[in-house]
């Protein structure tokens, strides 16, 4: 629980009484009849604040406490932004007795950040249930009145989940969102400085809580957007998706994209409508449904060809060599990334063309022709130093170190896995990590340095759990289980590989669930 603080950016950056006057201005009604109400609550009163951007809370809480008709009353902003609470009331409880209230005021709470933990979608939160089961005990335990800000999306689920508690009701307000917070929200929504998948989890989870309270701006709770808000609520829906999906959260984010996807059909939006479709394939390739997901991707291409589109065509072919590529389909892969490659050195986009080296390669490590991956990927790498990439050479080198290894050049390899892992860690991106830290298990495995091994193996596995990436894994508890083998622990290597098995099945995953039941037939008894 944090006490009220001074207003967040954009705000800090301006002059504050500026914006408290233009905050008020646009909302000079709703201010008045909140004034109103603060004014004539006595004992436990409940009124509700809808509020969609934290610097706007914090604008209307300063506005209240210097407002001269808020001269006899004592407003404490308590925060509760832990997304695990459950129980308010106790909270508050603890909380009273510690607070200096001043004589012959009124004290009035503000409560905010509860939409943490009331979350944005799933069945019943654990707060919102605690707080509709004990209603009757706060009339006697927090003889307060008490001003819940909250965004549209949370005061929605309030009003479902706690209709007891919503009864309660004496005020709701409704406040509008100054342009100033809307322009800073999109353009933080916007900003393409670093890819969502480099962001931390709870980086990536404040991302999608803006992108929340910007859905509300162009798509409020009960009402149907038109015109301009229209699109903005088709791009918005989309980045959604692209964000779940960072979170290896698929059938989530396809909740958002097929809705995109409908309102690019309305406004025959067919640029944006391949864009949309291409992620909702990825919705289903991370999944491992890659039909479905090819399925979608051809689609897109389709939509890239008819507008004579080449960006959107190189977008699709990729999209379409990695499904065939996973699928094992080595020749239908190869052949969608010549004809990317085909259409990039038409167009003469030489930046793009690293990536489809770089697949290029694995096909060709895939089917064991390791000079010929080699080629490939250093003609990657060399296009990706050229145009100064530093952060997506990473992966070019972690795949060098696969080949060196391939080859049984183990040196080598570390050389190159330890220069990817170098990068990924002076970028941030903590999530990629994991395979490289995996690798480097295997070429210690290899080399009989078995702490070494399972140091790293560990690491890896830490990575993909916090990241919550179950299908990657299995390829961990599988090393961990042929490690365990290596030292003759077999109890340990068929508790390891048999959990293996269990997600490659779970995934649906037959290739690499028959390697693992081998690996857990040769085990001794």
């Amino acid at each position: 629980m944090n006490s009220s603080r001074k207003p967040s950016h954009p705000h800090s950056q301006r002059n504050l009484s500026s914006e408290i006057g233009a905050f008020i201005a646009l909302n000079q009604e709703i201010f008045a009849e909140l004034l109103t109400f603060v004014d004539f609550a006595e004992k436990f009163t409940i009124g509700f604040v809808e509020i969609n951007f934290p610097p706007d809370a914090e604008i209307l809480v300063e506005a209240l406490k210097t407002n001269p008709e808020c001269r006899d009353i004592q407003f404490v902003t308590l925060n509760f932004s832990d997304e695990n609470l459950r129980f308010l009331r106790d909270e508050i409880v603890q909380i009273l007795p510690t607070l200096e209230i001043e004589s012959n005021k009124k004290l009035v709470l503000i409560i905010q950040g509860l939409e943490k933990s009331i979350g944005v979608y799933g069945d019943y939160p654990p707060v919102l249930q605690d707080l509709n089961f004990v209603r009757d005990a706060y009339k006697r335990t927090v003889p307060h009145p008490i001003l819940f800000i909250l965004p549209d999306y949370a005061l929605t689920r309030l009003a479902k989940f706690a209709p007891d508690f919503w009864a309660w009701q004496s005020g709701m307000f409704r406040f509008q969102t100054p342009q100033i917070t809307k322009d800073h929200a999109i353009n933080e929504a916007q900003n393409t400085e670093r890819i969502i998948d480099r962001l931390e989890p709870p980086e990536k989870q404040e991302r999608i809580d803006l992108l929340h309270r910007l859905l509300m701006e162009y798509k409020p709770t009960g009402h149907h957007p038109i015109g301009e808000n229209l699109r903005n609520c088709s791009n918005i829906l989309h980045q959604l998706g692209v964000a779940y999906l960072s979170k290896r959260e698929p059938i989530k984010a396809r909740e958002y994209l097929e809705e995109a996807e409908k309102i690019a059909n309305e406004f025959q939006d067919s640029t944006f409508h391949a864009e949309v479709l291409n992620t909702l394939g990825k919705s289903y390739s991370q999944q491992r449904q890659f039909d479905t997901g090819i399925t979608y991707y051809q689609k897109s291409l389709s939509i890239s060809q008819q507008l004579q589109n080449p960006r959107g065509e190189i977008a699709a072919l990729l999209k379409l060599g990695n499904a065939y590529l996973e699928l094992r389909q080595f020749t239908q892969a190869t052949t969608f990334y010549q004809q990317r490659l085909e259409i990039e050195q038409q167009v003469g986009d030489r930046y793009s063309q690293a990536s489809t080296y770089h697949q290029l390669g694995r096909v060709a490590q895939y089917l064991r022709e390791f000079e010929e991956a080699r080629r490939n990927y250093q003609q990657a790498l060399a296009i990706k130093i050229e145009f100064g990439d530093r952060y997506s050479s990473a992966s070019t080198y972690h795949q060098l170190g696969r080949v060196a290894q391939d080859l049984r050049e183990f040196e080598e390899a570390r050389r190159n896995y330890k220069e990817a892992l170098a990068i990924k860690i002076e970028f941030g991106d903590r999530y990629s990590q994991a395979v490289t830290y995996h690798e480097l298990g295997r070429v210690a495995q290899k080399l009989r340095e078995f702490e070494e091994a399972r140091r790293n193996y560990k690491e890896a596995l830490a990575i993909k759990i916090e990241f919550g990436d179950r299908y990657s894994q299995a390829f961990t508890y599988h090393g961990l289980g042929t490690l365990a083998e290596a030292e003759e622990n077999y109890a340990e290597a068929r508790v390891n590989l048999q959990t293996a098995l269990e997600i490659y099945v779970e995934y649906k995953d037959e290739y690499r669930g028959a390697i693992a039941r081998e690996a857990l037939e040769r085990l001794p008894e």
